[in-house]
């Protein structure tokens, strides 16, 4: 029997319609119903998704009789596979103490209550796994060592002293809206893309800055082609022009910022005849766009991630904020908005770091420890195989696939074979998972209990179907783990508990979401501008920005505290045409990875058929001009190298992408994954070691490569 049934999306904003097809009780395929800007899994019910089962689906535990990697397991009841689990923690905590384990949490892990009972006081990583904290390890550590948390953390606060996500961009009021690094139409789900079209039609004016003409720049009114990697250098030439014209805001300035002065003399080397020989914009753009971010009223910036992979990734967004602020734009109608963080809607765990002992990378990153209070997991090999600063012999990981995520992946698997015990908890047998002592089946968002929040609305989340097989809500396994470890008061015990304990603040507003499955909408505070006038940024009251010396800190305290140059300097891309003349002559295009394609988000979604038939196979994008260079033709098969490895893919000829720069799609390397991207996980061209020093996170964009044809061409 086929039947539809209506859901919401896990991660979608505003609580968007699934239609889930059902045959027999089971989820069947996901086929995207409209060429609509599609995200990772569902857009709003006007271009709505079908819910796919894939028949790869992990159904029950499994316990490894292989040697790691070959990826033979027994199937296991669930009591035997987590008291083997907690059997292998304890003892490797007896032997070399609780630090000895890690936990490393993914995208798996952003279900909506899996975030909030993970939250802890003075902890900004939600997505990072508390489990280990009451076991004694501060081994915690998640996908935000190499994502987000540059552009969502150390930006924000380093600078204005607050949480990225209260900056907000007021699209609506805008005469001037630009994007500097981003692609709304690849969001999860792309509402905000919806947002800036929208505006636009509207009349306002939409500049994109971005190395490649992405969804949003083909459709906005100028297109900045600006050399990957040195956004930062474009953004300290467009300050220079604001500065020495005077365009800035003078009173703002004056009163509520700490550095301009180190700051005008700093940028005075950025001429515009420099800029264009760094970044290739031209030096007339570089002067018209900063006369017309400064000269228009209401300019708002859309950036997210993209700014972070580079040798200066945090600097280059705080720079970019800087030019926010210095332009009258910060938190005025029209610009960039600071939203208030109201009352909490959720209780924090009393989760605790253990005293006496840091995470692994608290040394070698102390800005990232002391923002986030976490591991940075890019440590965690030199852990495992050199025993530095300590060993780590266990893994814990949860809804992450490290293996086509994190740089060099063969240094991860030499880490993976090392270790005494690992654990993955997972949907499908992710490359990671060949490796585990254990794996554990869990479920996806359509077969939990749990609810989704968003600003001004909340509703509960019904499970569409039964789970598949024997697996488990996330949530609920970490329940039986820390139960079996002795603290399972730390987490909800069973569905109604978990609703109980998530409205525990509101318990009348749970009664009404049970009488409202469609949600309830929650009163919506009016804007407040210019806070930092009025004391609304600060915890004492005072006017000012929650920063050390209560103004906006173009040389930042924190910063300089932590080691680092307080001023948002520029470091010109350790593997680039100009940072590796030599090495350029030899890998003479510049590769940049990560940019998202409408059919996955990262390594999900390439086993699903219905999706994949929106790109079968992973492309690398190449300029015309460099194709014919090398006779290759739209869809031929081509070797892309780096230093470090090579890799096969499908050629994509267009002038999406700059002469001399490609785009490598990302998100292979799986085994559930369809044949072709099995067998392109492009972290093998990536580097390891060529990290941004404030952050650690990977550099990978602005590498260096060589594209030649397949000796036995394979076309598409």
């Amino acid at each position: 029997m086929t039947e539809m049934l209506n859901t919401i999306c896990g991660v979608c904003p505003g609580g968007c319609a699934i239609k889930a097809l059902i045959e027999d009780g089971k989820l069947v395929d996901v086929k995207p119903q409209t060429g609509a800007p599609f995200g990772a899994l569902c857009v709003r019910g006007k271009h709505a998704a079908e819910v796919v089962h894939s028949p790869d689906r992990l159904q029950k535990p499994l316990i490894r009789v292989g040697e790691r990697g070959e990826g033979k397991f027994r199937e296991a009841k669930w009591d035997e596979a987590l008291d083997l689990v907690v059997e292998k923690m304890l003892a490797i905590k007896e032997k070399y103490g609780p630090q000895a384990l890690i936990s490393h949490s993914g995208r798996g892990a952003f279900e909506q209550s899996v975030l909030d009972f993970n939250s802890a006081k003075d902890l900004n990583d939600s997505v990072a796994s508390k489990l280990l904290l009451p076991f004694g390890s501060p081994n915690i550590a998640s996908v935000s060592s190499l994502c987000y948390v540059s552009y969502g953390v150390f930006a924000p606060m380093t600078t204005f002293g607050l949480d990225g996500r209260l900056l907000l961009s007021d699209f609506e009021n805008s005469q001037l809206i630009v994007v500097w690094g981003a692609n709304p139409a690849t969001d999860s789900p792309p509402f905000i893309y919806e947002r800036i079209i929208k505006a636009q039609q509207h009349g306002s004016k939409v500049i994109a800055i971005d190395h490649m003409r992405s969804d949003i720049a083909g459709r906005a009114d100028q297109w900045v082609a600006v050399r990957s990697g040195t956004d930062g250098a474009l953004a300290l030439g467009l300050l220079r022009v604001i500065i020495n014209e005077k365009l800035y805001d003078k009173e703002f300035v004056s009163k509520w910022t700490k550095g301009f002065e180190e700051l005008r003399e700093y940028v005075q080397t950025f001429t515009p005849e420099k800029v264009e020989a760094i970044t290739e914009v031209p030096q007339e753009t570089v002067l018209a766009l900063a006369r017309e971010i400064a000269g228009t009223k209401q300019v708002t910036l859309k950036t997210y991630t993209g700014l972070e992979y580079s040798n200066c990734g945090v600097q280059t967004i705080r720079a970019v904020y800087i030019l926010w602020a210095l332009t009258g734009n910060l938190d005025v109608p029209g610009g960039l908005y600071i939203d208030s963080p109201g009352e909490p809607f959720f209780t924090a765990g009393e989760f605790v770091k253990p005293e006496g002992l840091l995470p692994i990378g608290a040394a070698e990153y102390p800005l990232f420890y002391r923002l986030t209070g976490c591991a940075q997991f890019m440590e965690f090999p030199k852990a495992v195989l050199e025993g530095e600063p300590y060993p780590i012999k266990a893994l814990l990981n949860n809804g992450a696939s490290i293996l086509t995520s994190y740089p060099q992946p063969q240094i991860w698997e030499e880490a993976f074979r090392k270790l005494d015990f690992m654990l993955v908890i997972d949907r499908f047998m992710t490359k990671d998972a060949l490796f585990a002592d254990v794996v554990l089946p869990a479920t996806t968002y359509f077969e939990n209990t749990s609810y989704q929040r968003y600003p001004g609305y909340v509703r509960l989340r019904q499970p569409v179907i039964k789970p598949i097989g024997e697996a488990r809500n996330d949530l609920f396994i970490f329940s039986e783990l820390a139960k079996r470890l002795g603290y399972g008061n730390f987490y909800p015990q069973s569905e109604s508990e978990l609703l109980e304990k998530a409205f525990a603040r509101r318990p009348e507003l749970l009664a009404e979401l049970l009488n409202h499955p469609e949600g309830v909408r929650l009163p919506v505070s009016p804007r407040q501008y210019r806070k930092y006038e009025t004391g609304l940024l600060r915890p004492d009251g005072l006017s000012g920005f929650n920063t050390p010396s209560g103004k906006l800190e173009i040389t930042s305290d924190l910063l300089a505290e932590c080691g680092y140059d307080p001023l948002p300097i520029y470091h010109e891309p350790l593997e680039g045409p100009l940072g590796s003349p030599e090495l350029h002559q030899q890998y003479p295009l510049v590769m940049n990875s990560g940019a998202r394609i409408h059919s996955t988000f990262r390594s999900q979604h390439l086993n699903i058929p219905g999706l994949l038939k929106l790109q079968p196979r992973p492309q690398v994008l190449i300029h015309p001009k460099d194709a014919a260079d090398r006779n290759i033709q739209d869809k031929d098969k081509v070797i892309i190298r780096t230093k470090r490895g090579e890799i096969g893919y499908y050629a994509k000829v267009t002038v999406r992408v700059m002469p001399g720069t490609v785009e490598v799609n990302m998100g292979g390397g799986a085994p559930v994954q369809a044949s072709e991207w099995r067998d392109a996980n492009v972290n093998v061209l990536t580097d390891f070691t060529n990290r941004d020093p404030i952050s650690g996170f990977p550099v990978f964009k602005t590498l260096l490569c060589q594209i030649e044809k397949a000796e036995h061409i394979e076309s598409i």
